[in-house]
């Protein structure tokens, strides 16, 4: 059950102490914690299929005048071009069905999570309806069947902001027939409650569902964590009491939470819907001139990679406009390094290998 009137932590629970927990577990926990934890709520794939898995390797596409004239969206030529490249540069494999199926199988159920937060007002900045186009037919090229495949978002609001789905007619007529909509609103979930650093959560039904999760995030400040992309998406995006999670801006809660067995799991694939970023006064769209083009698409399995490159990406944005580093400002994503520790991924830049495009 979703318990708002939970106290996030017990009252001897100092910071010193919270985070002396958080280090000294990852450092006893290593990258084989969660799986196997052995809570019953491992989405295991199908039998004989390994998705690809590639610690570190990030790759990128960028391609300049891609957007519609309002500046706000992708052409959809250009997300198909793009997410085709990205997906190629990852995998080896130019055939967007194939590169898909190096991560899904024909008997996955398939869960696509989008951010849709900051488009809410106007859809200027949220996963865009183009991208999210072109993942569900690069998902059903690899032959998973549309009754298989859905895509959901927090709130309905969250979802009409990826220009997708609207309240009053449905799923985008682009949608094939069969692909389900859902919003959980902090609410739909079924699994058993389990503790994540003290506080009772549970991950929602669309996510828990999933045997495999494609998440498709974007490049954003945030006023509590200082930067969101892939990790917080899936944290905060598909559980149900998220601002439990909130405190010591959010960290190390987001490596805890995404380190449960029930994530790691099901999160396959990350792409970072980069067309658009937003620096600084995220995680809404509240002034136009802290969102800029960066007309680029990302693709991962490495969700702590993508994130330290993000990061970088908004120190320098924030840099040239002269702004305080994320650290200075009070809102350093330290849980980027503390999600690392615990296994989930690479955060040394120097282990990073980033394979850049440029069409």
């Amino acid at each position: 059950m979703s318990d708002r009137r939970f106290s996030p932590y017990p009252e001897a629970f100092s910071r010193r102490t919270f985070l002396g927990a958080a280090l000294t577990g990852a450092a006893l926990l290593g990258a084989d914690h969660a799986l196997a934890a052995g809570s019953g709520l491992v989405a295991q794939p199908p039998a004989g299929f390994v998705p690809l898995s590639i610690p570190g390797k990030v790759a990128k596409v960028a391609k300049s005048n891609v957007m519609q004239p309002n500046g706000l969206w992708p052409t959809e030529g250009a997300a198909k071009v793009m997410l085709e490249r990205v997906m190629a540069e990852l995998t080896g494999k130019s055939d967007l069905g194939e590169a898909f199926a190096k991560f899904v199988h024909k008997d996955d159920k398939v869960a696509i999570k989008p951010n849709g937060i900051a488009g809410q007002k106007g859809a200027t900045m949220a996963t865009n309806r183009e991208l999210i186009l072109e993942v569900v037919r690069g998902v059903m090229a690899a032959g998973v069947p549309a009754s298989q495949i859905m895509i959901f978002e927090q709130y309905p609001k969250f979802l009409e902001g990826t220009r997708i789905w609207d309240r009053h007619k449905g799923p985008d007529p682009a949608l094939p027939a069969g692909i389900a909509t859902a919003v959980h609103e902090n609410e739909d979930a079924t699994m058993p409650e389990r503790s994540v650093m003290g506080i009772p959560t549970k991950f929602v039904r669309p996510f828990t569902e999933a045997t495999a999760v494609i998440n498709l995030g974007l490049i954003k400040d945030h006023s509590i964590c200082g930067f969101t992309g892939c990790l917080k998406n899936i944290t905060h995006g598909a559980t149900i009491n998220p601002h439990a999670f909130h405190q010591h801006n959010a960290s190390p809660q987001i490596a805890e939470l995404y380190a449960q067995d029930v994530v790691r799991s099901r999160v396959r694939l990350h792409i970072i819907d980069g067309f658009k970023l937003i620096y600084d006064e995220g995680p809404l769209d509240k002034n136009k001139k802290r969102r800029v083009l960066h007309e680029a698409v990302y693709a991962t399995t490495d969700p702590v990679a993508m994130d330290t490159l993000g990061w970088g990406i908004l120190e320098q944005w924030r840099k040239e406009s002269g702004l305080p580093t994320l650290k200075d400002a009070g809102r350093e994503p330290t849980y980027i390094r503390i999600a690392s520790e615990l296994g989930l991924g690479v955060y040394d830049k120097n282990r990073i290998s980033l394979r850049e495009v440029t069409l």
